[in-house]
Order: structure tokens, then sequence, then C-alpha cells
């Protein structure tokens, strides 16, 4: 679910690399892997909270931590590149996933486990911005909307499609299998990496500002790390509210940094264009519509429906299979249409699709579930790829880089509050369901955190309002936005 522009804003020659294909292979297979591995572990959540006795306010760790590494790794994308050469960076990208995946594969302990997901986090962090920026910097003009589309396809299938292979793993091996699962195409990611990858960067050493990179891992983590807490401790505790407050404090530090910095680390200030501003609001709430889905519906299926963890996969292969497919042609409505009816169209049928599974209990027709879940599959994908070309090509020159990597960060970053703010209000549903059985609380407690995901639907769909059919139409007026920039932020 990444930027797919073919902005040819590189003013530099381009690198000579003679086989391209391998060499952009390499970053194709670590970032596929990297987002499979944000969606598998969702249906072995049971599992895994069985196999180690802990609540699901912990296991959950498993996912929003994984997500918050990748949001603070993403920002200091730009300023690593500035360091380290391309091929540098995405060795040890690959070598940190590979290194995390057996540490989690072999974990004794809940805390080993939790230790391997965080560092496959740094190389899935690493590896997703610069498979776009070296795809458009190896390949020739004429080819970049074929490798660009390939790139993106990789991106949308793998989490579509993680669930689906947990559940198969699942239902003849044990969760370890998850992690050994991924180290062979690690390995081959490895092999293209060292043999046909080239350095596609200019390295400026360029200095780093010390105080953003402590300000973005305060307010970006502890904002992540509060609202994760709360599903244990409750919304008003003093822990929670404390870390809330630090977070949020951090955060406003950072946007004001970033803002008078002359080279920050995020380009904060192309918010001013409204096109980008609306269309990378509506991104962010639609990958948090997603991963809220998905963090339910797996579970819902095993501990609401009581089915099995291999038929829970299979169940689950549908809506990923649609969400690729719709995913593959979504982008072209842009070309015809623009972004106002794909948008709002997206999430009026993923509106649908909520609201049908809102109304399902422990004696629905399986049928039923599954034809929500593909209902909601086709419109979430049918929303994203319009509202982000929408945004992006309201950019020109260095903006279109700035943007992606805000974009980036954020559906990382927002992913993950979506994330925990679903488990909070999932274990308040299972709490407030006294005396029925386990299957039913459990159904209550889907039905929580499937409010929040209607929720966030309303919002994109009152944001896609704003939304015109073409954002280049409003180039002029955000040129003059940034130009008139007060000069105090400069």
């Amino acid at each position: 679910m990444q930027n797919t522009s073919t902005s040819a804003s590189v003013h530099r020659s381009r690198p000579a690399v003679p086989h391209p294909w391998p060499a952009i292979a390499a970053l194709m297979i670590g970032a596929f892997v990297g987002m499979l591995s944000e969606t598998s572990l969702n249906i072995a959540l049971p599992n895994l909270m069985e196999s180690f006795r802990i609540p699901a306010a912990t296991v959950q760790w498993l996912v929003t931590g994984y997500m918050l590494v990748i949001g603070i790794v993403l920002p200091f994308s730009s300023l690593i590149s500035k360091w380290f050469t391309t091929r540098q960076t995405v060795i040890f990208g690959l070598v940190a996933f590979l290194a995390g995946s057996v540490v989690s594969a072999m974990a004794p302990t809940f805390p080993v486990l939790l230790t391997g997901r965080l560092i496959q986090g740094i190389g899935t962090g690493l590896i997703l911005p610069l498979m776009f920026t070296v795809a458009m910097l190896i390949f020739p003009p004429a080819r970049l909307g074929t490798v660009m589309g390939m790139c993106a396809l990789v991106i949308m299938f793998a989490p579509a499609i993680g669930p689906t292979l947990t559940g198969i793993i699942l239902g003849k091996l044990t969760w370890h299998w998850i992690f050994w699962f991924f180290t062979p195409f690690l390995v081959v990611a490895l092999i293209f990496a060292v043999g046909f990858l080239k350095n596609v960067g200019t390295i400026t050493h360029q200095r780093p500002d010390l105080a953003s990179i402590l300000e973005s891992i305060v307010g970006f983590g502890g904002l992540v790390a509060g609202v994760s807490l709360a599903s244990r401790y409750g919304w008003l505790s003093p822990v929670t509210l404390i870390i809330l407050v630090v977070a949020l404090v951090a955060l406003v530090l950072y946007i004001r940094r970033q803002l008078g910095l002359e080279h920050p680390v995020l380009n904060l200030r192309i918010f001013s264009i409204p096109a980008f501003r609306y269309g990378a609001t509506l991104v962010m709430l639609d990958f948090a519509v997603i991963l809220s889905s998905m963090y339910l519906l797996p579970q819902f299926l095993q501990r609401g429906l009581l089915l099995p963890v291999a038929m829970t996969g299979i169940l689950m292969l549908p809506g990923g299979a649609i969400n690729a497919l719709v995913s593959a042609f979504a982008g072209r409505l842009y070309d015809g249409f623009g972004a106002r009816m794909p948008v709002r169209c997206g999430f009026l049928i993923a509106l649908v699709g909520t609201v049908i599974l809102l109304f399902t209990g422990p004696h629905t027709p399986v049928a039923l579930v599954v034809a929500a879940h593909i209902i909601l599959m086709i419109g979430c994908p049918l929303a994203m790829s319009p509202a982000q070309t929408y945004a992006l090509n309201s950019l020109s020159g260095p903006q279109s880089g700035d943007g992606s990597t805000i974009i980036n960060t954020m559906q990382q970053i927002v992913g993950a509050v979506a994330t925990a703010i679903t488990t909070s209000l999932l274990a308040m549903g299972e709490g407030q369901a006294a005396g029925v059985d386990k299957a039913q609380a459990f159904t209550r407690g889907t039905h929580y955190g499937l409010i929040f995901t209607l929720v966030l639907i309303l919002a994109a769909l009152a944001v896609s309002l704003k939304v015109r059919n073409f954002s280049h139409a409003e180039q002029p007026e955000a040129e003059q936005d940034i130009q008139q920039a007060p000069s105090s932020h400069r």
C-alpha cells in the first residue's frame, strides 16, 4: 500500500545498472516479506496467547510494535541514504529481517519473540522506501509504469494473503514455522542484492538533527505505546495519561521543528497543499480501516465462530485475492474518472461490508462473513490508489519524495494506533459481556472494534467531500501555498 508515483523528478544522470530486474528483485522480495509479516500474525494471535499464557493486550504488541518500529525508521530513510550506500542499506535491512525471523522462530519466551519481531521491523522500515526510489532511478522512463505497477501489486498482495498462508502453516505445524517460512525468501533476496544491486544514491554525510530524531522517537513511539497500554490499564489510568501527554508534547515540538528547519526530516509544509492534505488523510484512514478489520476478522472466525485455524486461513483467501485484483486496476480509474468517484464509491462499499459484519454472531452462516469480507476488500483498495495518486500528483519536484515518505511513515503509525485502539475496544466489549459464553463475549468485543472501523469509514467519507476529480488542477494554488510559507519557518 505504498507510493506508486512515477514522477520523473530525478535531475541527476541515471546510474548504469546492467541487470535492473535482478537488482529490484532483491527489494521486491524484501518488501513482500515485510508486508506479508504485517498481517500474517493476526491469525496466529489466539495460538500465541495460549502458548505463552498472555492476554490479548500483550500479544497485540507483536503487531503494533512491528509497525511502530517501521514508522520510526521510515522518516530517517532519506538521512540514512546520505550516510550509507543503497547496497549497504538494503543488505543490512535484509540481514536484520533474517536475524529477527530466526530469533522469533527460536523464541522460548514472549519477550524474546517480541525482540525478534522488533528487529524485523527495522529491516522492513529500511527496505520499503528504497524499493520505489531505486526503481525510479535504475529503470528508464518508458519502463517505469510496468515496474512501479509490479512494486505496488507486490505490496498489496502480500498483506492480503498473509492470514491464508499462516492458517495453512498452523494447520499442520506450530507457530514457529511462520517465521521459518520467511527465511528462504530473505536468503534469495540477499543473493540478488549481493550479486546485482549497486549504489544509486549520493553520499553527502548530511548532519543529522538529533533533536528531530529524539522528538520523533518519543512522539510516535509514545503515542503507540500509550494507546496500546490503554487496553491493559485503562484510558484514564495515570500510566496511560502520562505517556500520551508526553507523546503529544513531543509531537507538537517535532512538528514545530520540522516547519522551521531548512532541511527537515519530514517536509510537513506540503500539508498546506489542499489536494495532498485530503488525499494523504484518506490514504491513512483507508489503511487504518484495513488493519483494524484484518486484525479482528481472523480472530472472530476462530473465537467467535469456533472454526479451526486452517479453515480460517482458507476462508480469508477470497477476500485477499479480491483485494489484490481490485488493487491491480484501481489506480487506472484515476486517469479516466479522477479521484472523487472511485474514492467515494470505495468507502461506501466498505461501509456496506462493515455494517454486515456488525450484525454477525456465533451462529451466522460462514458464507455471509466471507461475503462481507469480500465486500470490504473491494471497497478499501478501490479508494486507496486513487486517493494516493490524487495526493502525490499535487506535488512537484522534490516534494514528490517528501510526500511519499510522509504517507509511508504515517500509514505505519496510524496503522499501529488503529490496531491498538481496536484491541482496547475488543477487550472492553469482552469485559462487558457478563453471563454469556466465550464465543458470544468475543463476538461482542469484535462488534466494539468494528464500530471503530465504521467511524473511520464515516470520517473518510466526510473528507472525500473535499476531493476534486484531478489534483493537478490545484497545482498553481499549491505552489503558491508553499511559496507563501511563513519566513520564520524556513
